[in-house]
């Protein structure tokens, strides 16, 4: 019995949830994966889970045996990489998960440059979202825009954004500036929504949320159809700041009722703790981190 590869399969049986997601993952047959994990089990003289039809618990032994197993199997990974000169040259493979708009205005041309400095290194970009879980979906590293959830992750702290109304100065002169959370009910309003068109928009008073309700005459599904629909006079929309920004500096999109934004999201990078960082993830978090920070200021 391959003693690693036994602990690597129980480690993707863990996270998997069950013997049959396991053997998806890793393209086994079913009866495979449940041979070696009994196997295992009968190596050890000891039962490692407790099977059900839908998914599988690991026993105390089971807890016990993972935890040292995945210590062992990140110690033969860390020394693979010094082995191939992983921390003495940038190269390998890196995935990095960005939201869309995000992603798109200020990741990729980050990343297009980061290549050009370190020619040993392939990225793959994974732009959408969808929140990603970094270990099952073999991520390096995300943007994540919002409070972070307590978590082993570790956080780099990037620079805030907020969601703020905008207009454009021709809309604007035909049909006043709002000044008052109140005045927005008589105002043409642009969503930016996923399913369905939002009767009332949150701002904050400085104290507390306050639901306002808005009349919404177009309705889209991306915030890039709502900064053009603002921008051509449709009305007053309400996107994330850094959505808006390209369109605010060419003076395009005015910000609106700014004393009721409510409070900033933060930006972080985000990255599964580990032992020491390959330095194809230490070159890009310190090449990207500066240029990002900077972006956002």
């Amino acid at each position: 019995m391959d003693r690693l590869e036994a602990m690597a399969l129980l480690v993707t049986v863990t996270e998997t949830g069950s013997l049959s997601a396991a053997a998806r993952r890793l393209g086994a047959p079913l009866a495979t994966v449940s041979r070696k994990v009994a196997d295992l089990e009968a190596h050890l003289n000891a039962r490692l889970l407790t099977r059900t039809n839908r998914q599988v618990q690991l026993t105390e032994a089971g807890r016990a045996y993972l935890a040292a197993a995945k210590e062992i199997l990140g110690r033969v990974e860390e020394a693979e990489r010094m082995a191939s000169g992983e921390y003495v040259t940038p190269k390998g493979e890196l995935t990095v998960t960005a939201p869309l708009v995000f992603g798109r205005l200020h990741i990729l041309p980050v990343v297009t440059d980061f290549l050009q400095v370190f020619p040993d290194i392939t990225l793959r970009l994974v732009l959408g979202d969808r929140l990603s879980n970094l270990i099952e979906d073999h991520i390096d590293a995300a943007l994540r825009i919002g409070n972070l959830p307590d978590s082993n992750l570790v956080a780099t702290r990037l620079g805030s954004t907020r969601r703020s109304a905008y207009a454009s100065p021709d809309y604007l002169k035909r049909r006043g500036l709002p000044t008052t959370l109140e005045e927005l009910i008589h105002h043409d309003c642009v969503s930016f929504e996923n399913i369905v068109p939002s009767k009332f928009w949150i701002f904050h008073d400085g104290k507390q949320d306050i639901s306002t309700p808005v009349r919404t005459r177009l309705s889209v599904t991306t915030a890039e159809a709502a900064i053009d629909a603002a921008v051509a006079g449709t009305g007053i929309t309400r996107v994330l700041s850094y959505q808006a920004a390209k369109a605010v500096a060419a003076g395009t999109l005015v910000p609106v009722l700014e004393a009721f934004e409510p409070p900033a999201w933060p930006i972080h990078f985000v990255h599964v703790a580990q032992g020491a960082l390959p330095l194809k993830m230490r070159a890009f978090l310190d090449f990207a981190t500066p240029r990002i920070r900077a972006k956002l200021a």
